[in-house]
């Protein structure tokens, strides 16, 4: 059966192909009578309207990209997540697309998702956190950005205005480690993270400080960075283990390096916090489904999702947004560096 168009609709109607267009667009008023038909025509067909060709009408398409660097990783996943539940409120489509932290898997994406005319672009990791990026990715983005809207979401592009939603990782980081001068421990190590990234550098930052402003040592042999993955943690863990002197509790760039430290402590015969303690960062789903349950810094991913989308929203609809939104982070306490009473 040949699939039905405007102007079957319209011809079965009686009316013009106008007038069936204003009715699926809403962008004239129409008589109650003539729309309550044309409804009746289009419900009976079960017509589709074309969303490209309803864009062209609406110079919108109703899409927005994002543009996330590890889509296995759970934090990002719950971003993702936060960001196209408020979408689907607001009558939007979202295209995930996983750069892997590459840059040119990132520029394949931002032009094919401009060449699909997306309303907008949701960005995080990659190049927006990289400690150095160069000057024509930069360039790259602004080009983008003076056409597309666009939002990053923990990142920034250094020297250059653009709207972002961020997560205060220092003070996250501040909380956990006077979390563990509160519980006693005065030696207190770092592991995970790489300081080509400017999240690590944040942390790294935030932990020196705090401990100095404490009267604590900051030893540079219980600073394992790495990279943000299981393997690291428990490899990094090893490494404190084989130490004559080592810390009594480690942060951790996030909560896969800590399920990793945790693992290699326990498979060492470590108990875990009695002998050490772990903390993570970011509360993803994994961190109260491990034994022990994981200590950590909620990042309020959903939310951090939600902000970015109602942000982005307002752009699209050409009103002002803030360019700078900062979430305060929370310390979630569990087994992991709290013993049982």
């Amino acid at each position: 059966m040949e699939a039905i168009t405007v102007y079957d609709i319209a011809r079965e109607a009686n009316v013009s192909v106008a007038t069936v267009s204003r009715v699926l667009n809403g962008t004239a008023p129409v008589r109650a009578s003539t729309r309550q038909k044309i409804m009746a025509i289009i419900e009976k067909h079960k017509f589709q309207p074309n969303a490209l060709a309803r864009s062209l009408v609406n110079k919108r398409t109703g899409m927005i990209g994002v543009l996330f660097p590890d889509s296995s990783n759970m934090f990002f996943s719950e971003v993702f997540g936060g960001a196209e539940r408020a979408a689907l409120k607001l009558g939007y489509t979202l295209f995930l697309c996983n750069t892997f932290s590459d840059p040119h898997k990132e520029s394949e994406y931002l032009h094919l998702l401009c060449e699909r005319q997306v309303d907008g672009l949701i960005f995080m990791g990659g190049r927006i956190n990289a400690r150095q990026c160069q000057d024509a990715l930069v360039q790259e983005v602004i080009d983008i950005q003076k056409k597309t809207p666009i939002v990053l979401i923990n990142g920034t592009l250094p020297g250059h205005p653009c709207h972002r939603v961020k997560t205060d990782e220092f003070m996250g980081t501040q909380l956990l480690v006077r979390h563990f001068i509160e519980l006693g421990h005065e030696r207190i190590g770092f592991l995970g993270g790489s300081l080509a990234t400017t999240t690590t550098l944040e942390k790294l930052q935030a932990f020196k400080e705090t401990l100095h402003a404490n009267q604590l040592p900051y030893r540079q042999d219980w600073i394992r960075l790495g990279d943000f993955s299981i393997a690291c943690g428990y490899q990094r863990m090893e490494q404190i283990l084989a130490m004559q002197s080592r810390p009594t509790a480690v942060v951790c760039i996030n909560d896969y390096v800590a399920i990793g430290a945790i693992k290699a402590a326990l498979t060492r015969g470590v108990r875990v916090p009695e002998e050490l303690a772990i903390a993570g960062f970011d509360d993803t789903q994994l961190s109260s489904a491990m034994n022990p349950e994981l200590t950590t810094v909620s990042q309020n991913s959903d939310e951090l999702g939600r902000t970015a989308l109602a942000i982005l929203s307002r752009l699209i609809q050409k009103e002002k947004a803030q360019q700078l939104t900062v979430l305060a982070p929370r310390l979630i306490v569990r087994q992991s560096t709290q013993r049982e009473s």
